[in-house]
């Protein structure tokens, strides 16, 4: 299924089929490198990063005044910009994404001094990003963070640990959330930028997981940092978290929606050459109705991850809810629609190498980062009863 008849759809304009042409033909003509990328993880990341920045790719990632594409940062070519890269390489989609969470909130929140000293780098895919709000005892719930920051003179002492930090160890620097309120209180949260290199700042940990991935644990003793590095206010680090989120968010559903796409792509191609008790495995009912309903999740998906994206571009209002079930359905109809391909592929499906088995690791994360299927069933839930 070519994802280009989506760009049909009312949510688009001209600029979004541009860019998916032209992106779809970038990775196309990388597809042997991307296919084989995340043997040396750390060092794919850093040069896939190093790629989408000469490619221009990270340059949506900020508005034209910062020196990007379009005039503000758009959802829609985010997502247009995730789905293509997780179609050919989950490395590449995670690349872009962790400078988009490692950037993002510095282009909405920073100081003008922030925004010239991190951004260019950011954008040239040379400095490395990453967003640490995730704890080891408070992941989705983000009110209930740990991390503190104590005023002290002209700066700010941090001392915690953040759990399950994308590009830790390779990022040059950190958005670190931290309280300086009263526990529990999500109206006591700050964001800081931090150097990779500032004293008190250590990995300590750094976990395999099922898709190839860096990630690692942060750990701030004592880690001082001036009062420049503050985005925005003391007290604004939840909405820079939730505003962060409103947009990327919507991303995760768009990379599921990649990751789909293939799973479905790969599947197709399967069914019409495997032979079975003298035909085309594609010449089964069952196989037709398998198939047809990988192809209505994909849709729909699609349809949820765009109408949220169109909605944040276009109506100037948050889009928790719309983001949320982007999230929610697109990652869970994902994981339906890759096992699915896995089930067509026979045993073929379960051998480590092939493309549905890469596939069935790289999804599963997705249904548990920025806030796991359970947290955005309850958000949704929340945002409807608020209106009763």
């Amino acid at each position: 299924m070519d994802p280009a008849y989506c760009l049909e759809w009312p949510f688009f304009e001209p600029h979004h089929r541009e860019l998916h042409d032209k992106l779809a033909a970038w990775a196309s003509s990388r597809r042997q490198a991307l296919g084989s990328c995340g043997h040396d993880i750390e060092g794919d990341t850093r040069d896939l990063a190093g790629e989408l920045g000469k490619a221009g790719w990270l340059r949506y990632l900020v508005p034209a005044t910062l020196g990007g594409h379009l005039p503000a940062i758009d959802v829609r070519s985010l997502c247009l910009i995730r789905e293509t890269l997780a179609f050919h390489s989950g490395v590449a989609d995670c690349a872009f994404a962790i400078q988009g969470l490692g950037g993002v909130p510095i282009t909405l929140f920073g100081s003008d001094a922030l925004k010239q000293k991190y951004l260019p780098g950011v954008i040239e895919g040379n400095r490395l990003g990453a967003f640490a709000l995730s704890e080891p005892e408070s992941g989705s719930d983000v009110a209930n963070l740990r991390t503190s920051a104590r005023r002290d003179g002209n700066g700010y002492v941090l001392n915690g640990a953040k759990a399950w930090i994308s590009n830790a160890g390779i990022a040059d620097h950190y958005i670190v959330f931290a309280r300086t309120g009263a526990p529990g209180d999500a109206k006591g949260l700050a964001a800081f930028v931090v150097d990779a290199g500032s004293p008190g700042l250590a990995i300590t940990e750094k976990p395999e997981i099922v898709a190839p991935h860096v990630i690692g644990t942060v750990a701030l003793n004592d880690c001082r940092v001036d009062e420049s590095a503050l985005l925005a206010r003391p007290g604004d680090g939840f909405r820079i978290a939730m505003s962060t989120l409103d947009i990327f968010r919507a991303t995760v559903g768009a990379a599921a929606l990649g990751f789909a796409r293939r799973a479905l792509h790969e599947a197709i191609g399967r069914v019409g050459q495997r032979e079975v008790f003298g035909q085309k495995l594609a010449q089964f009912q069952a196989t037709q109705m398998r198939i047809a309903d990988m192809a209505v999740e994909v849709d729909a998906a699609a349809l949820l991850v765009y109408r949220a994206a169109w909605t944040k571009d276009t109506q100037e209002r948050r889009v928790t809810r719309e983001s949320a079930m982007a999230k929610l359905y697109a990652t869970e109809a994902a994981q339906r629609v890759i096992d699915s391909a896995v089930q067509l592929f026979g045993g073929l499906g379960v051998t480590v190498g092939s493309v549905v088995e890469r596939l069935y690791r790289e999804i599963r994360p997705l249904r548990i980062y920025e806030g796991t299927s359970e947290i955005q069933k309850i958000i949704i839930a929340s945002q409807l009863l608020a209106k009763n």
